[in-house]
């Protein structure tokens, strides 16, 4: 498309005056409307103190055709990522110990394997449910802009509530200010409602009714000291005031020492202290996607243990290997994508989708391959176009990435035995030149600076024996960068969170 909308003059001109006006209006909202982080430091054990989450003050333009076009896109991605994760055999090749990624990777092979057993021995559940995120930046070529996935989340899909208070923060700011200015682009309209809070609880519910026990609660694995608590605080207020369903929050280190399974038919129960024993429907991970989650083989035990379970989980384990960067990357290889999307004999005439729906995926993604490509191949490659392009491990998360100048000596470093855990992959080109306020809970002052803005959208997906029973599209989430800020993460401290103004 041809970039009409000019993103080197945003934001509008605003007044210091204004700006400040405006500043405090946003943080308010936000410490007002549970728009919040836990602060710095080792939480206490009862809540006491909160600050605001950091916050963009304008919300960003983002063309308008390419929103919808990945609004569109999510059903497919739902479909694919369920599909991937009940395909034992796609997945044994490529993230295994034997032939696959797993053979390197110590954390993505201890999951692997453990599933492996777990199938010998026998799985309780066969329904999976997927909280999905699918991330995407801005790609300007010349003149021609395009949307393009940095990744796909299968795991801890985070900021889904805050996400929907931000888009929140700002219509309001819209209502009350008009932001100060005269931007033709600042009007409701152009606004787009948020409501990705309901969307992934729906899910969350679904898998919930599926196990159909009353009584059961839904279980959320959460990281000890997390600061983002209230991004999942919100999740479980919705669950219980919309569906009347409980939640149940451990983290690992609580759930070895409180997890049993029933002898008849492996039902997860929870006992804890001074707590009546409670049956769990569905597990919620909210950790789990970073080897510092598992500091010892007793961490490892718990996670085999919950998917040995009945509850339903979100992810299983072959769920969150689907999600990995070297999954990433062979889908980009020819006739494996038309293995999940055209298989008419095994998904049935409507289970197929359209030459276009796979022109439309594959038009969404960066150049990617194997470091371990054709000997030492990949690894010239990856040296010979090190400035255009980005090296990622099997990690979530954040910080986990090489970028550009620091790829030639990384690649000197690297065993050629650890390749195949890593992938190549082109950098996206967002616009230059926008700009927008980021404003950090303590800073007085909020500067303009140059950045660098990524839309996700969510999605849900509930499935099992071969089918899926129900997916949805189920909001969006738009985190901002400095621009020379390589990473993107909110909770790791690299991005605020933000969201949308569409421009035509």
């Amino acid at each position: 498309m041809q970039p009409a909308f000019d993103f080197t003059q945003w934001p509008p001109l605003i007044s210091n005056k204004d700006r400040n006006a405006l500043q405090y209006r946003a943080t308010s909202y936000a410490l007002a409307h549970g728009l919040l982080y836990l602060p710095i430091g080792v939480q206490p054990p009862k809540l006491t103190s909160a600050i605001h989450a950091p916050i963009s003050l304008f919300p960003t333009p983002f063309p308008r055709d390419q929103f919808e076009q990945a609004q569109r896109l999510q059903s497919i991605y739902n479909i694919l990522y369920s599909r991937i994760a009940m395909d034992i055999e796609f997945l044994d090749q490529t993230m295994g110990t034997e032939v696959g990624v797993g053979q390197v990777d110590e954390f993505t092979g201890q999951l692997w394997s453990g599933w492996r057993d777990l199938r010998e021995r026998g799985l309780a559940q066969p329904l999976h449910l997927g909280l999905f995120r699918s991330d995407y930046l801005l790609h300007q070529r010349d003149s021609e802009l395009s949307l393009k996935q940095v990744e796909f989340n299968t795991i801890s899909s985070s900021f889904g509530a805050l996400a929907q208070k931000t888009a929140e923060m700002h219509r309001s700011l819209e209502i009350s200010t008009k932001f100060y200015t005269n931007s033709a682009h600042l009007t409701a309209s152009n606004l787009p409602p948020n409501h990705s809070t309901s969307g992934l609880v729906e899910g969350l519910a679904a898998a919930h009714a599926a196990y159909n026990v009353d009584g059961s609660r839904i279980l959320f694995v959460v990281q000890t000291g997390e600061r983002n608590i209230f991004d999942q605080l919100w999740l479980e207020y919705e669950l219980l005031e919309k569906y009347s369903i409980h939640v149940v929050r451990r983290t690992f280190d609580e759930l070895a020492h409180q997890v049993k399974l029933s002898e008849k038919d492996f039902a997860l129960i929870i006992e804890s202290p001074d707590e009546r024993p409670v049956e769990i429907s569905t597990v919620y991970y909210r950790s789990g996607y970073t080897p510092d989650d598992f500091p010892t083989q007793t961490q490892y035990q718990t996670r085999f243990k919950l998917e040995r379970s009945k509850a339903i989980k979100c992810p299983s384990i072959p769920l969150q290997l689907a999600g990995g960067k070297k999954v990433q990357q062979v889908l980009t290889e020819p006739g494996v994508l038309e293995r999940f999307l055209c298989d008419e004999k095994k998904y049935g005439s409507q289970g197929v989708f359209s030459a276009q729906a796979l022109a439309d995926l594959r038009t969404s993604w960066m150049e990617m391959w194997p470091l371990d490509l054709d000997g030492d191949a990949g690894v010239g490659q990856a040296r010979g176009r090190a400035l255009e392009l980005v090296l990622k491990p099997q990690r979530e998360g954040g910080g986990n990435n090489v970028y550009k100048e620091a790829i030639p000596e990384f690649l000197v470093s690297l065993p050629p035995r650890e390749r195949p855990a890593w992938i190549a992959m082109e950098l996206i080109s967002p616009p230059l030149g926008l700009k927008n306020y980021l404003v950090r809970a303590g800073s007085e002052e909020c500067v303009e600076t140059e950045v660098v803005s990524e839309l996700g959208i969510f999605g849900w997906s509930l499935f099992g024996e071969g089918k899926v029973i129900n997916e949805k599209e189920a909001g969006w989430l738009v985190r901002t960068k400095g621009k020379d800020s390589n990473e993107g993460g909110v909770a790791t401290g690299f991005s605020v969170l933000d969201s949308l103004v569409l421009v035509d």
